[in-house]
């Protein structure tokens, strides 16, 4: 699959084509999957269920980007991407961005404090990114 947005950012720099295997694809949905079911498996603290659906977010974004055969190195660029590989809808796409700036909060300034309404909205789109990515 050709897009074009992805292709200029191949010729930026910013991705690279790559042929990644089924295996390796299969693994990072296996891996996003799994990261969704733990959390209605365990009782899990605010954060801790942030951390799990936005990692859970990131592995099968990752997986469709690879799909579609390319590979980046950057977080952001993998959730972005995500409008073109898996025609996610803008409303999406800003939980992704309000979910990544949270973590980035978290990460480099200790603000670990998040509320429930991103937490359901980031599950929600997980769980949507999840779907699609199996159904390509």
């Amino acid at each position: 699959m050709t897009n074009e947005y992805l292709e200029n950012l191949v010729r930026a720099g910013q991705l690279h084509r790559v042929s990644a295997s089924e295996e390796e694809i299969a693994n990072l949905i296996r891996m996003g999957v799994a990261k969704l079911n733990d959390l209605v498996a365990a009782e899990l603290s605010a954060f801790t269920r942030f951390d799990v659906a936005y990692n859970a977010a990131h592995a099968l974004s990752l997986a469709a980007l690879w799909k579609a055969g390319y590979r980046s190195g950057s977080r952001y660029l993998v959730f972005q991407c995500a409008q073109h590989t898996l025609d996610l809808e803008a409303d999406s796409w800003r939980i992704l961005d309000l979910a990544h700036r949270k973590r980035n909060c978290a990460e480099y300034e200790g603000d670990v404090e998040v509320e429930e309404s991103l937490i359901e909205a980031l599950v929600r789109v997980s769980e949507l990114i999840a779907k699609r990515v199996q159904e390509t």
